[in-house]
C-alpha cells in the first residue's frame, strides 16, 4: 500500500515539475517573440552569475535552441570577481558537464568595491558598473552580439518602485535595450517569469548556487524592502502585482506630466473627438484582473 502511495506522489510531484518547465518555456518564449529578442544568426552571451535566476535561464534558452526555428549561439559567461571563498571550480565543472561553451573572465572587482565603498554602505551600484564595463568587452572578444541578464519579472518591478520612491523617475528595467555605449543588445528573456518559478526550478534542477558575498550579503538594501513590499501585497491583495506589471506596457503619455513626453505646450482644442482626451475617471475595474492577453510565439 506505501509503495502505490508513494509512486503516486513521484508521479504527482514530477507532473508538477514538467509544468513548470513548459510554463518557463512559454514565457521566455513569449518575451523572446513579444521583443524580438533573439534573430537568426545571432550569438547570444549568457551571464551566469551562479544564482537560481541565471542557471535558470541558461536551461530554458538551451531547451528553446533546440526547438526554435533559428540558428542562435550560446556561450555561457562567468565574471569571477574573486570574493573570498568563492569556489571557482563549481561553474566549470557544471558547464563542462552540461556540454555548452563557455568563458570564465577572473577580474579582482571585489577588492576594488570594498576599498571605494565604506563598510555598511550599498555596494550593488559601483559593483555593477564594473561588472557591465567587463561584460561588454567580453562580448566583443568572443564575438556575442547579443547579451542576456538573468533578470525576471521581480527585478522589473522592484526596479521600477526604486526609482519612483527614491529616484523621482518612472523608469523601469526593460526587456531589451542598447548599451549606454551604444554597441551591445542587452536582453532579459526572463521578463515575464515570477522569481517563485525561478526559485522552484533551480530546486527541481538542483542548480549548485553560489552565494554572492557583496550584495547578497547585505541586508538593509531598498531593493529588499521593496521586495518585502511586494510579496505583501501579493499575500493581501491578489492580482494588483501582476496589473502593476502589466501597467509597465501600457503606457498613456498624455495622462502623465512629462513634457519632453507629450506636447502639452501645444495641445490646442480642435473640436475633434479624440478617445484619449480627457475623462475624469477610468471605468472602475472588477475584482478579478483580466487574464494575460501576451501572445504565444513559435519559439515555445
Amino acid at each position: 500500500m506505501n509503495a502505490v502511495v508513494d509512486t503516486k506522489a513521484e508521479d504527482k510531484v514530477a507532473y508538477e515539475n514538467n509544468k513548470l518547465h513548459k510554463r518557463l518555456c512559454r514565457l521566455v518564449g513569449q518575451a523572446i517573440g513579444d521583443f524580438n529578442m533573439i534573430e537568426d544568426g545571432d550569438k547570444v552571451m549568457v551571464c551566469l552569475s551562479g544564482g537560481k535566476d541565471s542557471y535558470a535561464l541558461l536551461d530554458i534558452l538551451m531547451t528553446l535552441r533546440e526547438r526554435a526555428p533559428i540558428n542562435f549561439e550560446i556561450v555561457a559567461v562567468n565574471l569571477d570577481q574573486k570574493q573570498p571563498n568563492f569556489p571557482a571550480d563549481v561553474l566549470p565543472a557544471y558547464l563542462e558537464k552540461l556540454g555548452v561553451p563557455f568563458h570564465i573572465e577572473n577580474q579582482d572587482t571585489y577588492s576594488i568595491v570594498k576599498r571605494l565603498i565604506p563598510e555598511g554602505k550599498t555596494t550593488c551600484s559601483l559593483c555593477s558598473r564594473l561588472r557591465r564595463g567587463i561584460l561588454y568587452r567580453v562580448a566583443d572578444e568572443l564575438g556575442c552580439n547579443k547579451i542576456a541578464l538573468g533578470h525576471h519579472r521581480d527585478d522589473i518591478l522592484e526596479t521600477f518602485f526604486l526609482n519612483m520612491f527614491f529616484g523621482g523617475k518612472i523608469k523601469g528595467m526593460p526587456a531589451k535595450l542598447v548599451s549606454d555605449d551604444g554597441k551591445h543588445m542587452v536582453i532579459r528573456p526572463l521578463a515575464y517569469v515570477k522569481e517563485e518559478d525561478t526559485e522552484r526550478y533551480a530546486a527541481v534542477k538542483n542548480f549548485p548556487i553560489i552565494p554572492c558575498d557583496l550584495c547578497g550579503s547585505q541586508e538593509n538594501l531598498q531593493r529588499k524592502q521593496i521586495k518585502a513590499m511586494l510579496r505583501e501585497w501579493e499575500k493581501k491583495h491578489p492580482g494588483r502585482v501582476e496589473n502593476t506589471f502589466s501597467a509597465l506596457s501600457t503606457v498613456v503619455p498624455s495622462h502623465l506630466m512629462d513634457r519632453e513626453l507629450f506636447g502639452f505646450t501645444d495641445l490646442k482644442t480642435d473640436g475633434i473627438a479624440n478617445p484619449l482626451g480627457d475623462i475624469a475617471f477610468d471605468e472602475e475595474p472588477c475584482s478579478t484582473p483580466a487574464p494575460s492577453t501576451i501572445p504565444l510565439v513559435n519559439l515555445q
